[in-house]
C-alpha cells in the first residue's frame, strides 16, 4: 500500500520484556527459513491459511499453534482493533540482511504491514527510498512498502519483529498517520494475564472471476504511475499504445462480466482475454516502469493483475473463527 511518506511511526509502545520471554520459550521447530530462501532469514508463523504451516495469502487465516503459546503477542494484535491476515515472527541473523526490493504483488494493493521489535540493536537499519531508521524495540511502525526497500543487521545478535500483516479500519489510519502526541504521552500495553481477546483475521477468498470494478482500480492504479526510460522518442509510441491496450482490456473485460457474471461461467473467454492481453502487452512493456520504484511494467501488470483475474479453483468452504 501507498503511504504519504517512506515511515510512520506509531504512538503506542510494547511490554519488552514480556513479548521477548514469550519469544525465547518458542521451540527451534517453530522457525522456518524464508519462503524465498534468503540467507539468514526465517519466519514463526502466527497467523495463516487455516492456521497451518504455509506462506499462502488467499484463504481463511487463522492464528496457529505458535501464536496459541504468545499470549501478550495476541494481546497485541487484537489491541488494535483491525482484521489480520498472514502474521509472523521475522528473523534476521546476525550480519544478515534483506535485499532491497519493492512489494509490487496481488496482496499488497490494499495491505500495509506492521514491524513491531521485539529484540534488535541500534545497528539494524530499516532502509526505504532513502530514508533509513533504527526501529527500537517495543515500538510499532508501518512503511511503504511498493517504495523500494531493504534491512540491514550489522549487529552481532539477530534481530526480531513481529510483523502483521492489515488493510486497517479507519480508526487504524488516524491513529499511524496523524501527527502524533509527545512520546511522553503514548500508552504502553500492559500485558493482562487474565485476558485472551478475540482476533479478527482475514477470510479472502477471491470471487472466480475479478469483478470489473476491481480490475478497473488496478489498471488505472498501474497506469498513473507508468514512465518510460531509454529512448524517449522511440518509446513515447508504445507508452501510448500501452494505455490504449489498458483501456481497451478494461472495457472487454467489464462486458465479459456482464454478459458472463463473476461466479464462473464463461471462464475460458476471459481467459483467452488475459492471455491476449499478455501477449499484446509484453513487446508494448519494454522501457516502462513504475515511476516510484522502477520496477518493470510488465512485471507489475502480470504479478498484481493477470495471475488474479481467474481463480485457479472454487473458493474452500468457511472456517473457525479466532
Amino acid at each position: 500500500m501507498r503511504l504519504s511518506k517512506p515511515f510512520f511511526q506509531l504512538p503506542i509502545l510494547f511490554d519488552v520484556p514480556r513479548l521477548q520471554a514469550e519469544v525465547a520459550a518458542l521451540p527451534p521447530q517453530a522457525w522456518v527459513p524464508h519462503p524465498d530462501q534468503v540467507p539468514g532469514n526465517s519466519a514463526a508463523r502466527l497467523i495463516s491459511v487455516h492456521g497451518q504451516e504455509t506462506d499462502a495469502v488467499h484463504g481463511q487465516m487463522l492464528a496457529t499453534a505458535w501464536l496459541d503459546a504468545l499470549p501478550y503477542v495476541r494481546q497485541v494484535l487484537a489491541g488494535f482493533g483491525v482484521v489480520w491476515g498472514r502474521s509472523r515472527l521475522m528473523r534476521l541473523g546476525a550480519g544478515a540482511g534483506v535485499p532491497e526490493h519493492a512489494d509490487i504483488n496481488y496482496h499488497w494493493h490494499t495491505r500495509v504491514r506492521l514491524h513491531i521489535p521485539i529484540t534488535t540493536q541500534p545497528a539494524v537499519r530499516f532502509h526505504c527510498d532513502g530514508q533509513s531508521v533504527h526501529m527500537a524495540a517495543g515500538e510499532a511502525w508501518i512503511f511503504d512498502n511498493w517504495r523500494r526497500h531493504h534491512v540491514e543487521n550489522n549487529s552481532e545478535v539477530e534481530r526480531i519483529h513481529l510483523v502483521a500483516d492489515t488493510s486497517g479500519t479507519a480508526a487504524f489510519w488516524r491513529f499511524a498517520c496523524d501527527a502524533p502526541p509527545p512520546r511522553e504521552e503514548w500508552r504502553t500495553l500492559a500485558w493482562a494475564p487474565e485476558s485472551r481477546p478475540r482476533l479478527l483475521t482475514e477470510t479472502h477468498r477471491p470471487s472466480p472471476v475479478m469483478p470489473a470494478a476491481e480490475v478497473q482500480f488496478l489498471v488505472e492504479d498501474l497506469r498513473s504511475e507508468l514512465v518510460l526510460v531509454g529512448d524517449k522518442a522511440e518509446g513515447s509510441g508504445r507508452l501510448t499504445r500501452f494505455n490504449q491496450l489498458m483501456e481497451a482490456f478494461v472495457q472487454d473485460w467489464r462486458q465479459l462480466c456482464a454478459l458472463h457474471g463473476i461466479g464462473g461461467p464463461g471462464r475460458p473467454e476471459f481467459l483467452r482475454l488475459a492471455d491476449a492481453v499478455r501477449a499484446a502487452a509484453a513487446p508494448l512493456a519494454a522501457g516502462l516502469v513504475m515511476r516510484t520504484n522502477q520496477v518493470d511494467a510488465m512485471l507489475v501488470l502480470e504479478k498484481r493483475v493477470l495471475q488474479h483475474l481467474v481463480t485457479d479453483s472454487p473458493p474452500p468452504s468457511p472456517g473457525r473463527q479466532t
